[in-house]
């Protein structure tokens, strides 16, 4: 094959000589701009695993460059006067150039033909290639030239950064951030070489543009810098290699993700590689990582499937579908990390104490869990622990391990909870008329024995035309409450667990079939109700169509409202939970995808939240001033023109200054076109953001399936407690199972279980020992 790649970086380089030393007779060459053995930029950050897989593909360049590494395994942070240290992270750095010198020699050697100080506007430059690698960088002409076909997806992101060196060294992964009158900045400092660190300043638009940055040039941003960072410096001067860029040389993180990467222009088959078809935030180091296991994994797919021409189109096909999974997954610990440093002054470095800030930070790409930080550096993560317990009311003896976050207690106004874990409200659909029945006792009694520290029941409808399906519980009258006094009495008793009741109203999305016989399905005709709503919206085209709420449906709700929670004071409940969530009535109200009102009741946030706060301000009026209460949120609609988390904090806001105490933070279901983005505790950042930003606590809900995720989530203080919902549906007792699977065992099992505590530890222990003994 005839192959070209544009672009002589990581990715353009490492191909070409893998290519030409799996398959000599391959004619490649390598197109760069810049000068032989030149180039700009400081140091980059590998990953232990692609230098693993460099050393199977290529030994003799693998070997060079780890001989030029840089190794530390500490990571050190100033903040507000401190310095505090983690290690066991293990990074290694290299320059930039550096790396690119060993890659051009290595191409040489193996006869790659190397064509510098050559600029390439198009690939039809080369219409004798069989191949063309796209490898030119973020800003590709090759990539633009057939945007169509490519679908580039380019965010430009709000923060400045610079990219500088010193030839003071590091011997830790270092962050420094410092506060100025306009706002925070940080600085991301790692050697890589014997005589130099790299230095990137990072701030926000506000605060770049009223420290007048961007009418500075390259030596007066210098200037700043030095003095902003003096104390970390020690007198050391930093240095600029971007002085063919005009003006401050400040720039913004472009986020790329590309809807396809390969394409036929007639003559010559075009893949993207490297930067060209995603970048990931410097705030976790991929970039360089993406290029090289773009080479690797593409050359893997001519290996696997053959070097012919006519392999190309599958090839290349094998080589996407392998590559963007991998790539999302990067991309979205970066996001994370990145967002991270965009929010960071006003979220965590004004409200956080530098213990919980570092954790924060450690843990900001979501990819490094608890457990993960207790296998890196033991001793640093118990001396968190015992800090966290310490702020929690609990003083740790010498020598005792100090518990987790998720086993610590949480107080909101008069109540404790003996943990932070939450069961979630959970329909059932097993209630006939309102009622609780022996299975709701069973199912809600056997989750507090199971060991959380609250256990909710599911959304508790207050009027029968409330109700989502006819098997939803209701608290309308008096034997409705004496069955929720009966399980609140069976907890209290049997259980250190609170009992939550969560009121709520269906809307729109009420007179539905129960959820095995069809979820969201209307009821036949004969046996439905009138519903009602913020606006006249179906859910479904095919539900029934709800009135637009009147002036005297609004009282008769708020009325009900108020009966229902004068009923569940009679109950002995601890808490009660003001369901605006999910696209039921007062969800409905909030969201502009579903409050289409042109009274003072649609419109702005406060006009939307108008009657929601009415209703709520109400029955905070009635619930005891010593119970807390909560509020669930929809904190994302997940579709164009609803709410996005911005619009979520505003409600919470609203709601924190009308007396709720927490926030329940959840998303989605309020618009039946919805396109959630799931991941890892995708739901989490709402409820971090909520709780930092607007300060009113939080539970965090969503992909919370195991003691590590909750301790993560608490730890950083992204959330004070942890909703936890299928997996309780799965195991009644998820909260004691993950105590023993984590170790702790001075969790108390209710004394009737007590006999299974020991047994079930010990066999924990036991397939641990032989999982360790198989490897």
């Amino acid at each position: 094959m005839r192959i070209v790649c544009i672009g002589g970086g990581p990715a353009g380089l490492y191909f070409g000589l893998l290519m030409k030393k799996l398959h000599p007779q391959h004619s490649i060459t390598v197109v760069e701009r810049n000068r032989p053995y030149d180039t700009f930029g400081w140091g980059v950050v590998f990953s232990d695993a692609t230098m693993e897989s460099m050393k199977v593909w290529d030994p003799e360049s693998a070997a060079e460059i780890q001989d030029a590494f840089n190794h530390w395994d500490d990571i050190e942070v100033w903040f507000k006067g401190t310095r505090q240290r983690t290690s066991g992270h293990g990074f290694v750095g290299i320059g930039r150039k550096k790396l690119l010198n060993i890659l051009q020699k290595r191409c040489e050697a193996l006869g790659v033909e190397l064509l510098f100080e050559t600029e390439v506007n198009s690939d039809l430059e080369f219409p004798d290639a069989d191949l063309i690698i796209a490898s030119d960088g973020l800003n590709s002409k090759i990539r633009n030239a057939y945007a169509d076909v490519f679908q580039p997806d380019l965010v430009v992101r709000p923060n400045r950064y610079i990219w500088l060196g010193t030839k003071r060294l590091y011997d830790a992964f270092t962050f420094d951030f410092r506060k100025t009158e306009h706002g925070w900045f940080q600085a991301h400092i790692y050697k890589f070489d014997n005589e130099t660190s790299t230095f990137i300043v990072e701030t926000t638009e506000e605060a770049y543009e009223k420290h007048g940055l961007g009418e500075l040039d390259q030596q007066g941003s210098i200037d700043f810098c030095e003095n902003l960072f003096s104390e970390v410096l020690e007198g050391a001067p930093l240095m600029t290699n971007a002085r063919h860029l005009r003006g401050s040389a400040w720039l913004n993180f472009n986020r790329l993700i590309c809807g396809k990467w390969s394409h036929f222009n007639g003559k010559s088959h075009v893949v993207l590689m490297g930067d060209a078809a995603h970048t990931a935030h410097f705030a976790i180091g991929s970039g360089t990582k993406l290029a090289i296991d773009d080479a690797i994994e593409l050359t893997n797919q001519f290996q696997k499937l053959g070097h012919e021409k006519d392999k190309i189109p599958a090839v290349l096909d094998a080589y996407e579908e392998i590559r963007r999974v991998d790539v999302a997954r990067i991309q979205n610990a970066a996001r994370n990390a990145m967002e991270w440093f965009e929010v960071v002054g006003r979220r965590y470095a004004d409200t956080l104490e530098p213990e919980q800030f570092m954790y924060s930070m450690l843990t900001r790409s979501q990819r490094i869990s608890h457990e993960n930080l207790r296998l890196r550096d033991k001793t640093w993560l118990e001396g968190y622990e015992r800090w966290f317990a310490a702020r929690s009311g609990i003083n740790v003896k010498e020598g005792e391990r100090a518990p987790p976050p998720m086993f610590t207690p949480y107080t909101v106004r008069d109540l404790t909870l003996k943990n932070r874990i939450v069961v979630s409200p959970m329909a059932m659909y097993s209630a006939k008329d309102g009622l609780i029945n022996d299975f709701h006792i069973v199912h809600l009694g056997s989750r507090a024995l199971g060991g959380a520290g609250l256990v909710f029941g599911e959304m508790t409808c207050v009027s029968p035309d409330a109700r989502i399906t006819p098997g939803c519980l209701g608290l309308w009258n008096e034997e409705q409450a004496a069955g929720w006094k009966r399980l609140v009495d069976f907890v209290h008793e049997y259980s250190g667990a609170k009992v939550g009741i969560q009121l709520g109203h269906a809307g729109r999305k009420g007179a539905t079939k129960l959820a095995w016989e069809g979820i969201d399905q209307p009821l036949p005709e004969s046996e439905t109700w009138p519903l009602i709503s913020a606006s006249a919206l179906p859910y479904l085209k095919h539900s029934q169509v709800p009135r637009a709420m009147t002036r005297e449906d609004m009282d008769r709700v708020k009325a009900d409202f108020v009966r229902a929670t004068e009923l569940a004071v009679t109950t002995g409940a601890d808490w009660l939970e003001f369901h605006a969530a999910h696209g039921y009535l007062f969800s409905a109200f909030l969201s502009p995808l579903t409050n289409r009102r042109e009274d003072e009741y649609g419109g702005s946030h406060e006009n939307r939240a108008r009657y929601p706060l009415e209703v709520f301000k109400a029955i905070r009026a009635i619930w005891p001033k010593e119970k807390p209460m909560s509020v669930r949120l929809s904190c994302h609609d997940w579709f164009e023109g609803g709410n996005t988390p911005d619009d979520a904090a505003i409600f919470a806001e609203m709601f924190r200054e009308a007396g709720a105490d927490l926030i329940d933070c959840s998303s989605g279901q309020v618009w039946k076109e919805e396109q959630p983005v799931y991941g890892r505790l995708f739901q989490t950042p709402f409820s971090d953001k909520i709780r930092n930003e607007i300060h009113v606590d939080t539970i965090a809900v969503g992909a919370i399936s195991e003691a590590d995720h909750a301790n993560s989530i608490i730890a950083a203080g992204r959330a004070d407690l942890c909703a936890v919902a299928r997996p309780h549906l799965a195991d009644p007792a998820w909260t004691l199972h993950e105590a023993a699977r984590i170790g702790v065992k001075n969790v108390a099992w209710p004394k009737q279980y007590y006999s299974g505590k020991g047994q079930y530890e010990t066999n924990i222990e036991r397939a641990a020992q032989t999982a360790a003994g198989a490897k």
